[in-house]
This record gives structure tokens, sequence and C-alpha cells, in this order.
């Protein structure tokens, strides 16, 4: 661009002052030297714009695409959420002004999954729809565990985690039982859901062995109240601690075994024990053992379960004799079983209907120590409970339920129940 505009001005001082002095031959020569020149700069314009249009075509044009997507999978991808819930009427027989309805649990899972071997699961449940300080609603972490895989068959976890006993403490959604209420057994005897912070390591075999072993923290008989009935309702259940500032001087163990090698049947069992007195004064070599054995066998539509459980609490009477003259001390055994049976009489792709009937029988004190004449405990009575009724799975994760409840030694605990339940 330079040169153009110098050949420019000596093209415009060149014109005015030669026209005088030059011959009709020189100036014909001039013109034609001129038109020459103007050719050129002509050419040189028209590649100079040539030029310019090269390079904003080579130019890249900004963009308003999305920024490139990181190496690693977003938080989003790796998250998964799940959880049941279940809704209940009961209405006793011999007092229907008593009927109760009830959304007995709200409970929802969070999972992340760190990468293909590590994750991380939780659950968080509201019981009886509210939870104040007037109210009966309690809101509580169920799990909160890490696990990893540490081989194909083996894994650990380390947290917040279910024990796992019995056939209902790790499949406690209500899809997977029948009747509207979770047994008596696997409620009374073993605390439902039982839930312990410590850590575990869980393997599993080809020929269909599962097994578990673990060291958590356990139950602290200080909380057992001899003025409530909560303990003839639920020994364990009344003294667990649920990973809530629980005292853990003293950690309890368990061993865990489950058979699945034959098509349609489990058979297992559970042993956990464990010291129960913390380390506080009176409460000197309280020791607990819980052990229980279950079997579930599917052929075809029916379905057969049993479960037997026995618990002991050692060195009672000591710390009994301190609390005579209260309704509720502390039992040395415990007991409980069951039999249930049920069959799917319809039993389409999305939906079932399935009949069941469940005997029970269970004590909550069923002998107490030896404390002196006239001051130990007499054993309470058995409880024998049959329950009938049907679950009808409406879809796939949505059941329908209703059943009635017969108690043999207390007929005004007799009952009709409806329930509705989900799991997603």
């Amino acid at each position: 661009m330079r040169s153009i505009a110098v050949t420019l001005l000596g093209l415009s001082l060149l014109g005015p002052l030669g026209v005088h002095a030059a011959t009709q031959d020189e100036l014909e020569a001039k013109l034609q030297a001129l038109s020459e020149q103007v050719d050129a700069l002509k050419t040189e314009l028209a590649k100079l714009k040539s030029q310019q249009q090269q390079q904003v075509a080579a130019t890249p044009t900004p963009s308003v695409t999305p920024a490139a997507q990181p190496a690693t999978p977003s938080v989003a991808s790796n998250l998964s959420f799940f959880g049941y819930g279940e809704m209940s009427y009961s209405r006793p027989s011999d007092h229907p002004s008593e009927a109760v309805a009830d959304l007995n649990r709200f409970v929802l899972g969070v999972g992340y999954r760190f990468d293909d071997r590590t994750r991380f699961v939780s659950e968080l449940e509201l019981e009886h729809a509210v939870s104040s300080a007037e109210d009966s609603g309690e809101i509580e972490v169920e799990q909160a565990y890490i696990e990893r895989q540490l081989g194909q068959q083996l894994f650990v976890k380390a947290g917040l985690f279910l024990i796992p006993i019995g056939l209902l403490n790790e499949n406690h959604e209500p899809t997977r039982y029948y009747g509207v209420f979770r047994n008596f057994v696997e409620t009374d005897i073993i605390p439902t859901t039982w839930r312990e912070g410590g850590v575990t390591v869980q393997g599993t075999t080809e020929g269909g062995l599962r097994w578990d072993v673990g060291i958590s923290t356990g139950f602290n008989l200080a909380k057992w109240d001899a003025t409530s009935s909560e303990g003839q309702e639920s020994p364990l259940g009344s003294i667990h601690q649920e990973l809530s500032l629980a005292r853990a001087r003293d950690l309890s163990g368990f061993v865990a075994l489950n058979y699945s090698g034959v098509p349609g049947l489990r058979v297992g069992g559970t042993v956990f024990g464990g010291n129960v007195g913390q380390g506080q004064p009176g409460f000197e070599d309280t020791r607990l053992i819980i052990w229980e054995g279950h079997a579930r066998w599917t052929p075809g539509r029916a379905e057969i379960s049993a479960l037997y459980s026995r618990g002991h609490i050692s060195n009672t009477a000591p710390v009994n004799l301190t609390l005579v003259g209260n309704p509720t001390l502390i039992p040395e055994s415990f007991f409980g079983w069951y039999l249930e049976g049920a069959y799917r009489v319809i039993d389409r792709e999305t939906w079932s209907l399935a009949p069941f009937v469940r005997y029970e029988r269970f004590n909550t004190g069923s002998e107490y120590a030896f404390i002196a004449q006239g001051l130990t405990p007499s054993a309470l009575p058995d409880q024998q409970v049959f329950t009938g009724g049907f679950n009808w799975m409406l879809a796939p994760g949505v059941v329908v339920k209703a059943d009635y409840q017969d108690f043999r030694h207390q007929r005004a605990g007799d009952r009709f129940n409806l329930g509705l339940g989900y799991q997603f």
C-alpha cells in the first residue's frame, strides 16, 4: 500500500509541471508510460485484494458450541437414586375405635460410583410422616457406607450398614415380604432394621456360598429403661445405638453364611456377639450373643420360609438387683421362630396374586437370671400369632396387601390390616 501511495504522489506532481515544456512526442511517451503504470497499479491492487480475501477465509470463525467434555464422566452420570415406602391401615377387631392409618416409612436412597470398584450407598428414612418433639415420627440414616471391590467376588464396606442376619433385615422393602407389617420374630427378637457402624468383608464362591465377617459397634445395656415396657416389646430394640453417638469402648463381631447353590433354595445363619456394658460401672461382663438359622425354598410358584433365633445376655443378675421394684427387668434369654407359606395363584408377566399364611411363636423374656427367692421375675408367656392374607403385585415395584392377625393369647390384639407399598 505504501508503494501505491508514493506512485500516485509522483504522478500528481509530474502532470502539471511537465505539460508546458514537453514536445508532442514526449507527451505521448509520458502518457504511454502513465498508462502502463496505471495497469501495473490495477494488477497490484487486485493481488492485494485477493491476498486479503484468502487471509479472511483462513481465519477460524469463533465457535459457540459447548466446551469440550472432560475426560472423566460427569457427577450426574455416576449418581443413582432409589427408595421405598409403605402405608397401612390397621383395625382392631374388638376395638374398632382404635383403628389407625399411617405412613409407616418414606425412604430415599442415593448412591454414587467413584470408579468401577468403589461406590457409596446411603438411605434416609422418615417414619410416621412427621418428626417433631410432639410427634412419634423419626428421621434417621438407615445406611451410609463406602464399598470397595477387592477381587472378582470379594468386597469390603465401611460405615453404617445393615447386619446380614435373617431373611428380612437386608431385604426389608415392602415388596419383598408377605404381610402388611414385618413379622414379629424379625422385629422383636431380631431388631429391624438393625444397622451398625463398622467394617465388614463379604465374599462369594462359584458354588453359591456367601460369607460375611465384620467388626462393628454393638448394644448399650445402660440404655435399658426398667420403668418402660419397651424392653418387653423388643429387648435389643430398646438398647440399640444406630451409630448415634454410640458408645464404642467394646466392639462386637459377627459371622454370616448363606448358601444358594441349589436353584430355589437359600439356607443360612448368623452369629453376632459382644460386650454390651461398654465399660460403664455396674455393667461389667454383660455380654450378648444372638444367633439365628433360616431357610427359604421356592419350588415354582410356591414359597416356604422358616427361621429360628435365640439371644442371651450374660451376668444380668447384678444389674437386675439394682432394678428390683421396676416393672421391666433385663431378660437373660429370649427366642422366636416362624413358619410361612405362600403360593402365587396368578402369576402374569407384570402382576401376580399370592395368598400366604404364617405362624409365629416368640418370647421376649423366656428366662431371667436368679437374683433371690421372690425377687427373680417369672418367665413371660410365649406369644403365638397366626397371620393370613395376600400380596397383590399390582405392577413391578408396587404391592397391595391385606391380612388378618389372630393373637392366640391376647385376643384383644386381633386385627385386620391393609397396606400399600412401593420400591424403585
